[in-house]
């Protein structure tokens, strides 16, 4: 019988075939052969597993020391400079990401960076802003933001060039519940892909699909509902592993 519509896999928007990474003597990646093709995908593990790594050879700030890696059909290592248009990336500490004074300065960086001119960059930052119920915020210093404040304007300086895909290295942990909730709704109703790491298991309940990273390898790779108990359960064993000089 063949396959309806709904269960063709979509065309994959990230391969990755046999990627060996090193720092040092420590092999932070081994042997990782992975497609990516779902809308949303959260990437789980212990500190350490190789998650944050992962992110960064989907935007070619990491590259591999074997294998290959393509992003949109374009290879990370030859096609580097072509990823920053396909992929934007959101860090855990916005303090770390924003480098400009004003807000209207960091939102419209990055279309100045792919050409459009400062009139152009900024009417299309202050449309952003505005969509978003924070035009006001446009003269205003960054560092008189709040830290929601502060993540809102990252997310909105990485979509403001309309990016395919979004990485996102756990972005909203700094934030109470409220926040985090705010944003993990906002997260959701972005049209781009997503590839989030988050040890917020909750927050990835409605994803797509879910990459368990340990050692350096991906050890489980399903739903949800199928992987998040199993590494639930796998954190819960560790902890009780745990001393003083582990910690």
């Amino acid at each position: 019988m063949p396959l309806t519509a709904s269960q063709i896999p979509a065309k994959p928007y990230a391969t990755l075939d046999d990627v060996c990474l090193d720092r040092g003597k420590r092999a932070v990646l081994r042997e990782i052969t992975v497609s990516l093709h779902e809308h949303r995908i959260g990437l789980v593990g212990l500190n350490g597993a190789g998650k944050s790594t992962f992110l960064r050879l989907l935007n070619g700030l990491v590259r591999p020391d074997r294998g290959t890696v393509a992003v949109f059909g374009h290879d990370s290592v030859q096609d580097a400079k072509l990823l920053p248009r396909l992929v934007g990336m959101m860090f855990q500490n916005p303090d770390h990401q924003i480098i400009f004074p004003t807000v209207l300065e960091e939102v419209a960086f990055a279309p100045r960076q792919f050409g459009a001119s400062k009139r152009e960059a900024e009417a299309s930052a202050r449309q952003l802003l505005r969509a978003h119920g924070c035009e006001d915020w446009a003269e205003r210093p960054v560092s008189l933001l709040s830290e929601g404040q502060k993540q809102l304007v990252c997310l909105l300086a990485v979509v403001v060039v309309e990016p395919r895909l979004l990485l996102l290295d756990e972005p909203f942990a700094n934030l109470d519940p409220a926040l985090r909730l705010h944003f993990h709704k906002l997260m959701m109703q972005l049209p781009q892909k997503l590839v989030l790491i988050s040890h917020d298991l909750d927050c990835l309940n409605g994803f797509d699909r879910i990459l368990w990273f340990e050692g350096g390898r991906i050890v489980g790779d399903g739903s949800p509902d199928e992987i998040l108990p199993q590494f639930r359960a796998h954190a819960r064993e560790r902890a009780a592993q745990l001393s003083a000089d582990m910690l």
